[in-house]
């Protein structure tokens, strides 16, 4: 027997988000971080390094980096950078071009989530109380209009912000989970293309480095289907052949991950005794908002139909999130694949809250999004014309010797997006806003500018302080003479950087005795002095990264006998 429904909304309540305005948010949060920067240090640069030998000839299904394996064995992510790298026209930077397939990825993410929470806003059981004398939102408009607050509600979560504008592995598993997230969700309604979206986001989830969360996605996503069949009653059995079908794309991914070898035990015991509760909460809570609050009043609001497909499948997927949140060294990267279906938790909040819970949303947002985008430009300002002083001199602290510069564009894009922030907050204020959406468009919209505003304003300082180019420069500066580089000690962002924009031949120390150089990280410097005879090495200079210590580098010389 089906439990009454918890949403009370009116035809006029529906009303849809204005297209051209939802696409120009998403463009203004997409492209910036994306456009203008470098590779940054550790998982950006890593990647990058990974794609680029690949690119110039490495093993496809075993990439390494100076005889190095990647930490995880995703693969897709290395083919899609390299593809792009090889594909594209000679004036493209290398860099640029390989994060191309992840603009895509975010566009799937975002387009994703929209379709996902369009069709389980479909479900007969998610549809609101119809009126007595009619007037209650019509399925179709009702579902658009859930559909918006659940993509608004990503775009507002901040976890999103960094991680998904970076050529990692990680934004390659979000794209995968969102995409097998709508497969499981449109089932009921479409065939074709959901089951080509199944089979490819769950393979592609495998190949990302996560063949285990794609068969629990799946494991879930079947029994959901079972539990609530899709309502076309003239077809029985047609829950079992759709879930069915989700197990066969499990399985196909499952021996596609073993077949590469790419099936291995992730779960680290010191990742969930070691990692302070404390820590973790603080992630959760800032990482998933405002989603999270949302969320958990969805669950209460709808808790007679905790088994309705519209709550239970993206309940499981937050659930496999939290849990590989926990148990996996990545935290954050693990929760980043349960941004989706949090968010679609979010949107079916919004028919069910009251005026005064909206009312405090709005002016929460309002107020902290606006004192960021403040600070933002005054800190701003500050390097560019010195006043106030104490802003740059705390940035100069900093990053020493960063030289400040200005890109008309950059001040452009920003003014830009200032004023279009106080028109959507006009907007917001004025009367006779009765979209159930319209409580998300400002956490959107802040979030959506924040973010604009640092990946211009604050692009060149940021790529100063987080790119390996000065302490690679540093490097490159000193070799007068030609010859292969012997290392000891670098990371993985490391090499990669210095083969990227240094261009230098390295070598692993040892493999060679006629390398005439030698780098060596600094922060294993005593350990070289025990691995190497440091006798034949004379230290030519110490390449500084101006904003952390200990990713400095020494460059030694080889003495001549």
């Amino acid at each position: 027997m089906n439990q009454p429904t918890p949403a009370i909304v009116a035809q006029s309540g529906v009303r849809r988000l204005p297209r051209i305005a939802l696409l120009l948010l998403c463009l203004a949060y997409v492209v910036p971080g994306f456009v203008g920067r470098e590779p940054w240090k550790n998982a950006d640069m890593t990647a990058f390094g990974y794609m680029l030998e690949l690119a110039r000839g490495g093993d496809w299904l075993a990439p390494t980096l100076l005889g190095q394996p990647p930490e995880f064995d995703a693969l897709l992510p290395y083919w899609l950078g390299a593809w792009a790298m090889q594909a594209a026209p000679a004036w493209m930077a290398p860099d640029f071009a390989a994060r191309l397939p992840f603009v895509a990825l975010l566009v799937l993410t975002l387009t994703g989530t929209w379709y996902s929470v369009y069709y389980l806003a479909r479900s007969p059981r998610a549809q609101p109380v119809p009126f007595a004398f009619g007037g209650e939102a019509q399925p179709t408009d009702y579902a658009r209009a859930i559909a918006d607050g659940g993509l608004l509600a990503l775009i507002a979560c901040l976890g999103l912000l960094q991680l998904s504008h970076e050529t990692t592995p990680a934004l390659a598993q979000l794209g995968c989970t969102t995409l097998a997230f709508y497969a499981m969700a449109a089932l009921p309604y479409r065939t074709v293309v959901p089951a080509i979206g199944l089979l490819t986001g769950l393979a592609g989830l495998a190949l990302s480095g996560a063949p285990a969360m794609a068969v629990l996605f799946a494991l879930g996503g079947a029994l959901v289907t079972l539990l609530d069949p899709p309502a076309d009653a003239s077809s029985p059995g047609s829950g079992w052949r759709w879930a069915a079908l989700v197990l066969l794309a499990a399985a196909i991914a499952a021996g596609l991950a073993w077949w590469l070898q790419a099936w291995h035990w992730r779960i680290s015991s010191q990742a969930g005794e070691g990692r302070e509760l404390r820590s973790l909460g603080k992630l959760l809570l800032w990482f998933t908002w405002p989603a999270w609050p949302l969320a958990l009043w969805t669950l209460w609001r709808w808790r007679r139909q905790l088994g309705s497909r519209h709550v239970a499948l993206p309940l499981w997927f937050v659930l496999v999130s939290l849990a590989a949140t926990i148990v996996t060294p990545a935290a954050d990267r693990s929760l980043l694949l349960g941004l989706p279906a949090l968010a679609t938790l979010a949107a079916f909040a919004l028919p069910t809250l009251k005026r005064s819970v909206s009312a405090l949303i709005d002016w929460f947002t309002l107020l902290f999004f606006t004192g960021c985008a403040v600070i933002i430009w005054v800190i701003w300002l500050s390097l560019q014309t010195g006043v106030p002083a104490k802003p740059a001199a705390n940035v100069l602290k900093l990053a020493p010797g960063y030289e400040t510069s200005f890109s008309l564009i950059a001040f452009v894009a920003a003014l830009a997006g200032t004023l279009a922030w106080g028109w959507l907050v006009r907007w917001r204020v004025g009367r006779n806003r009765a979209a159930i959406w319209k409580s998300l468009v400002l956490p959107a919209g802040g979030a959506a500018l924040c973010w604009l505003l640092v990946m211009t304003l604050w692009l060149p300082v940021l790529d100063y302080a987080r790119s390996y180019t000065p302490v690679v420069r540093g490097v490159t500066a000193a070799l007068d003479t030609p010859g292969c580089v012997d290392t000891f000690g670098l990371s993985r962002g490391q090499l990669a950087a210095l083969r990227y924009h240094g261009h230098v031949e390295l070598r692993a120390v040892g493999t060679a005795r006629d390398c005439p150089w030698l780098v060596v990280a600094s922060d294993v410097q005593a350990s070289a002095s025990l691995a190497i005879d440091m006798k034949r090495w004379q230290l030519v200079t110490t390449a500084r990264r101006p904003t952390e210590a200990k990713d400095n580098l020494l460059l030694y010389r080889a003495v001549r006998p």
